[in-house]
């Protein structure tokens, strides 16, 4: 009999642990689908992983809301107190330079394959910029999750194109030439 009531209990724990760790994905899940019926469409084209495409997609929403600490939490190195005002100014400039023109048509070219990082280049169409940024894996084995290489605290960095960067998506058939 005290065996039952221990083996229930222990499921109970596993269950309402579970439901815990649910809930949370439920709510991420739920906050893509809100984010994703109030912005424009992200046109795609190269290879993306799911995960980088989706942190792209975050990174846009986020310049287009203006939500520094949301774009923030995007960075690849959040924690990481050396790159903490770096980032928060990266944030700032980035929201600056194209808050306007991630609230249009945006379209996202993913360049080489994605296993562990792709560079991508998204074209604001309203405002004709072109931004350039990296995307990857972080923690030792990838753990973290996809996040956004944020290192520009110098505005001028921010609105610097590659000058191989096509000015239209799909120029170069999404294979970087170096």
């Amino acid at each position: 009999m005290r065996v039952t009531v221990s083996v229930r209990a222990a499921l109970a724990a596993v269950l309402a642990a579970g439901a815990l760790s649910a809930c949370g994905a439920d709510e991420d899940r739920l906050q893509y689908a809100t984010d994703y019926s109030h912005h424009e469409p992200l046109g795609v084209v190269g290879f993306p992983t799911s995960d980088s495409l989706q942190v792209t997609q975050k990174l846009v929403w986020r310049l287009a809301d203006g939500r520094a600490g949301a774009l923030e939490s995007l960075a690849a190195d959040p924690d990481d107190k050396g790159a903490k005002a770096e980032i928060e100014k990266t944030a700032q400039n980035w929201i600056q330079a194209y808050r306007k023109g991630a609230g249009g048509k945006v379209t996202a070219e993913f360049y080489d394959e994605g296993s562990v990082r792709q560079l991508v280049v998204v074209y604001f169409h309203d405002t004709a910029q072109i931004k350039a940024f990296l995307v990857l894996l972080t923690g030792r084995t990838g753990e973290v999750g996809w996040r956004v290489a944020m290192r520009e605290p110098d505005p001028k960095e921010v609105s610097a194109t590659p000058d191989w960067v096509p000015g239209t998506p799909g120029g170069l058939g999404s294979k970087t030439p170096l």
